[in-house]
């Protein structure tokens, strides 16, 4: 990553956390909880902003895969205008989800389900999908390097002496 995307990523963060940080304001005074727009994919790959967009009081999709996503969308009867849309956090112009994250949704759940849910191994998933095992491998990496992004801060335990 360059100097100039390391940049536009950390402007692009604290975006998210002011924003969120507006949400909980008028949340606050109106005493409402803030709901959550994570679906599974995104929080098993960490893909959101630590005290941004990842900061909510219940998450409601966050235990469905952005395809149901999609297709809840569709079942409720979204208007088309926003289900053609890119999926985009809307952080910079230009930016959407698929590209930041390296591959369509559709190749990412599959993946993100064969690993998660049947415990199947980066080459068996890379050859049951017809794909590198590389691309498997940026998953498996991403889910591991975000795990701190879902857990409450640790916290030293005190020792008697």
């Amino acid at each position: 990553m360059t100097r100039l995307e390391k940049n536009a990523l950390a402007i692009g963060n604290l975006k998210a956390r002011i924003r969120m940080s507006i949400i909980y304001y008028f949340a606050n005074q109106k005493n409402y909880l803030v709901s959550g727009t994570g679906n599974k994919s995104e929080i098993l790959i960490g893909y959101f902003t630590k005290h941004g967009d990842g900061a909510c009081d219940m998450e409601p999709i966050g235990d469905l895969y952005k395809i149901e996503v999609f297709k809840l969308s569709e079942y409720l009867g979204i208007s088309e205008a926003i289900l053609e849309k890119p999926p985009r956090a809307g952080l910079w112009n230009g930016q959407t989800d698929e590209d930041e994250i390296g591959m369509s949704y559709d190749l990412l759940d599959q993946i993100l389900y064969l690993y998660t849910e049947k415990n199947l191994k980066d080459t068996e998933i890379a050859e049951k999908l017809d794909i590198p095992v590389d691309d498997v491998d940026m998953i498996i990496t991403k889910i591991i390097r975000s795990k701190h992004k879902s857990k409450v801060p640790e916290s030293p335990k005190k020792t008697i002496i």
